[in-house]
């Protein structure tokens, strides 16, 4: 079989993970069978939100219309979406998310459609049944919503701070805002519309498209042409100013901050550019059409990875470079490892965080900031010392790709997701090598490009490049109680679980750094 080798993955390596993942479905979902029409489920089952996301259809495009009517970053917020979808089992009605305040109407393929809401849950009755395999579109219209206060106590949503409005939607959110099936396993194209008084300034995921101006109000324009969980959306509206830098690549560099604090924050933001650099060379193009970063005047507590527009507070940018630039070469790390291959369910959420963090170490190690970044000698003495707390993290948190709980969004963006999740794929490397370990990051991010993909299926795409059957190795590793051996360092011990909380190996814990 011939391997992974450069920018180009083989076709022999694509027939052999195909073959070798079978079941899992990520490659080609299976969906419900046809006969007569039933109710499109509520809820996707995942494990650890059961109730996120909706089944019995596959979302391929988003058209959000936003209007914020005044320069108030209080104010609530109005709007339509038109969203495209296929029906993926003969259907009588659907649910989408949705959990904002209120709605106006519903129609389905310009046919106005009886709804209800219940919870978080908006159900949807087309006047006729769906067809599995028919095309068709849902209009939502008037629905409204209210951003709440920026706060680390509350770190999700849609948020107000003095110069406007963001989105932090990960994990399950973005439907606080507006209605869609907000899993990451349906993800969709966008285009995103966002009207503000004249003087605020609207951005959002991917390439500008235009604006017009009319009655006081300018209309911004943003369309997102690879495939986008819910979670990364992004619109940033309010008194910011877009700043352009030079392109990297051919990828248009962007970043977006309060206009008042412009002087301040953009020099800190410039490093993203050898950073795309130096993050393709390590795994390739870089997959979307633009990229930057949104600061924000607010405590979020957190980096989020919103997708081709990484989102930042102050207190982060007001760092030092040691810290903060590794952890933008983490969020930058994300835009291959979790939004261009999204997880396909929550708890593979190792696979976006654990990479994020092995790659934020590599760019700390090679720009010779690591010891005062993380208070290790080197790399090596890092994951010695995160193994040695690997079966506490375990005991507290669950194992690496099945978290314990979602009781809290820290349950699920645990210390063991991040460290633990960069353990895996050192653990991973010492077994097959450095190539072969480059071999299989290469090959995930180009096979699974724009889909989302599952632990099972890593561990299958690793079995084949690696020429050698990784299944057992790798799920002792990801789902196993107990920490395993780690391959090459037979004098590597783990600390007994105790009560009390395990220590953050970082100079900021994992969660900070989502």
């Amino acid at each position: 079989m011939t391997a992974y080798i450069g920018k180009r993955l083989s076709r022999a390596v694509v027939l052999g993970v195909a073959a070798l993942i079978g079941i899992t479905g990520a490659v080609a979902p299976a969906y419900g069978a046809g006969g007569r029409a039933t109710p499109g489920s509520a809820g996707l089952g995942d494990r650890l939100y059961p109730l996120l996301g909706n089944g019995g259809y596959d979302v391929r495009h988003y058209d959000v219309h936003l209007t914020y009517p005044r320069k108030d970053p209080r104010q609530t917020v109005t709007g339509d979406v038109t969203i495209t979808a296929v029906a993926t089992q003969s259907l009588s009605r659907f649910d989408l998310d949705f959990g904002g305040d209120a709605l106006r109407g519903v129609t389905v393929d310009g046919r106005r459609a009886a709804f209800r809401r219940d919870g978080d849950e908006l159900i949807v009755t087309p006047r006729r049944h769906l067809a599995k395999g028919k095309r068709f579109t849902v209009r939502v219209t008037g629905f409204t919503a209210t951003p709440i206060p920026a706060d680390a106590d509350s770190p999700v949503g849609f948020v107000t701070t003095q110069d406007g409005t963001v989105l932090a939607a990960q994990p399950n959110t973005a439907h606080l805002l507006f209605p869609s099936n907000d899993h990451p396993r349906d993800k969709a194209t966008y285009t995103i519309t966002l009207t503000a008084p004249v003087g605020w300034t609207a951005t959002a995921n991917g390439a500008y498209v235009c604006r017009r101006t009319r009655g006081g109000h300018t209309s911004w324009t943003y369309r997102e042409t690879q495939p986008m969980a819910s979670e990364l959306v992004q619109v940033a509206v309010g008194d910011f100013v877009v700043h352009r830098r030079p392109s990297v690549n051919g990828v248009p560099i962007r970043d977006v901050v309060p206009r008042r604090l412009a002087d301040s924050l953009l020099p800190a933001a410039d490093v993203e550019r050898s950073q795309v650099a130096w993050m393709a060379d390590k795994v390739g193009p870089y997959p979307f059409e633009a990229y930057g970063s949104l600061v924000i005047d607010a405590d979020l507590g957190f980096a989020l990875e919103t997708q081709s527009l990484s989102l930042y507070d102050t207190g982060l940018f007001g760092a030092p470079a040691f810290i903060l630039d590794p952890i933008m070469a983490h969020e930058l790390a994300h835009q291959w490892f979790g939004d261009s291959v999204a997880p396909w369910t929550w708890s593979d959420v190792w696979q976006n965080e654990g990479h994020a963090t092995w790659y934020e170490l590599q760019y700390a190690q090679e720009t010779g900031v690591f010891q005062q970044y993380t208070r290790s000698a080197d790399l090596e003495s890092y994951f010695k010392a995160v193994y040695a707390r690997g079966d506490q993290y375990r005991a507290r948190y669950g194992p690496v790709a099945a978290p314990a709980r979602s009781d809290s969004i820290w349950d699920v963006f645990n210390p063991n997701v991040y460290d633990g999740g960069a353990l895996v794929l050192y653990a991973l490397q010492q077994k097959i090598g450095a190539e072969r370990f480059q071999q299989v990051e290469r090959a995930w991010v180009r096979l699974y490009q724009g889909k989302s993909a599952s632990t099972d299926d890593f561990i299958a795409l690793a079995s084949v490049v690696a020429h050698r059957d990784l299944r057992s190795f790798l799920r002792a590793w990801l789902y196993g109680s107990t920490t395993p051996p780690m391959p090459g360092h037979p004098d590597w011990t783990v600390t007994a679980p105790a009560p009390a909380p395990a220590p953050a190996a970082a100079v900021l814990s994992a969660p900070a750094l989502r």
